[in-house]
């Protein structure tokens, strides 16, 4: 069938043409963000999961309608090894500017722009921090050097100067579970203070699956603060909409048995969805897609995977990350005891618990119970069947 018209679009926070199955909890935080814009009480939304369920793309959902709806997204990803202020402080300058040039003039963005000038004075305590500042800081305002004091006089500034403007700031921050849980713990912080306030800020995030633990840990009241909404697989009638629905919108068709098929292969993970749909489109000479056209398309799915999705994150790993994932691979898909785990390594717990703890740290496996480790990848364990055949092989 024709490539050009492909509906399928794999690709990290690529949107796909049907959101199926997720409807229901876009609309839900956008409620919850017209209660905070209005000054009434509402928690809003972290979105938590395992890599490929889509939680990129539905912060990009929820980006699109705040925008839509006029109020301010601020947009952050969280990577590895970089601190809290330095990420912030940027996006919010932008933010405030962009604020700044509506059409109601007022005092709250000048003030909150002041306090982001204070708030700059914390490069001294993290060295990737750079930021232009617009005014001079307010003394007193935003600028004790302090985090914690700091990011809190910070998020009331912002959230005054939303109100001002009858709006609401919505910070959109992805990858969160990288943020350091001390920093994290001064962002919660901030928030509840703003929250107090009844001020219209407010975060919406994503990270995987360790990051509802890392809240927690960071501040006890996270549960009350925010709507923690665990994303996992469609279910078979949204992953079977999310095949069929984009093929008949080309005005092509899918049988049910291909539609069956597809929806077995990828588990109803949404990446692997649009994998495989993009291959099975590709394969078909005509329409309708078959379940034949499915299975010659199943290894030109795997290849795309291996060569990306799952390669890029192998690439990463040190020999000993490697044979600790292998090892877990050969005792399924999880999750798995870390005592099974160094068993199977023929190895004891405590030498290779430094090697579970980098694995976490890089967002590869993490410990959905004591003593528990799993994928934060699904079919990562397949993947590391194949790429490693031999367990001893780096």
């Amino acid at each position: 069938m024709d490539p050009r018209r492909n509906p399928f679009a794999p690709g990290a926070g690529t949107p796909p043409p049907e959101l199926a199955g997720r409807e229901p909890l876009l609309e839900r935080t956008l409620i919850a963000l017209d209660r905070i814009r209005a000054g009434r009480p509402a928690r809003s939304t972290i979105f938590y999961g395992l890599r490929g369920v889509g939680k990129t793309v539905l912060l990009g959902a929820v980006r699109e309608a705040v925008e839509a709806e006029r109020m301010l997204a601020v947009t952050i990803e969280a990577p590895e090894n970089r601190s809290l202020p330095a990420l912030i402080a940027p996006s919010l300058r932008a933010g405030l500017l962009r604020l700044d040039r509506t059409a109601r003039a007022g005092a709250g963005v000048k003030h909150a722009l002041r306090a982001l000038a204070g708030f700059a004075k914390l490069k001294l305590k993290y060295d990737d921090f750079e930021i232009a500042l617009d005014l001079e800081p307010e003394p007193g305002l935003a600028d004790s050097g302090d985090l914690d004091l700091d990011l809190a006089d910070l998020m009331v500034a912002v959230g005054e100067a939303a109100r001002e403007r009858e709006t609401a700031v919505v910070l959109m921050i992805d990858e969160l579970q990288y943020v350091a849980e001390e920093q994290l713990a001064a962002l919660i912080s901030a928030l509840h203070r703003a929250n107090q306030l009844r001020l219209p800020v407010t975060l919406v995030g994503a990270g995987l699956p360790q990051l509802l633990g890392q809240m927690g840990r960071a501040k006890s009241y996270a549960e009350r603060l925010f709507e923690f909404v665990s994303l996992g697989p469609l279910d078979e009638a949204a992953a079977a909409a999310a095949i069929r629905v984009p093929v008949e919108r080309e005005e092509e068709a899918i049988t049910p048995e291909a539609v069956t098929a597809i929806v077995g292969d990828t588990q109803g993970y949404p990446y692997f969805l649009q994998e495989w749909g993009k291959h099975s489109w590709e394969v078909a000479d005509a329409s309708p897609i078959t379940a034949a056209d499915v299975d010659m398309a199943r290894a030109a799915a795997l290849a795309e995977l291996d060569a990306s999705f799952f390669r890029v994150r192998f690439d990463r790993l040190t020999p000993a990350e490697k044979r600790y994932l292998r090892a877990m691979a050969a005792l399924g898909p999880g999750p798995h005891r870390s005592g099974d785990v160094a068993d199977q390594l023929k190895v004891k717990v405590s030498s290779v618990a430094p090697t579970r703890n980098s694995l976490i740290a890089k967002g590869m496996l993490f410990s959905p119970a004591h003593g528990d480790t799993a994928f934060t990848v699904p079919l990562f364990d397949q993947f590391m069947q194949r790429v490693m055949p031999d367990t001893q092989k780096d």
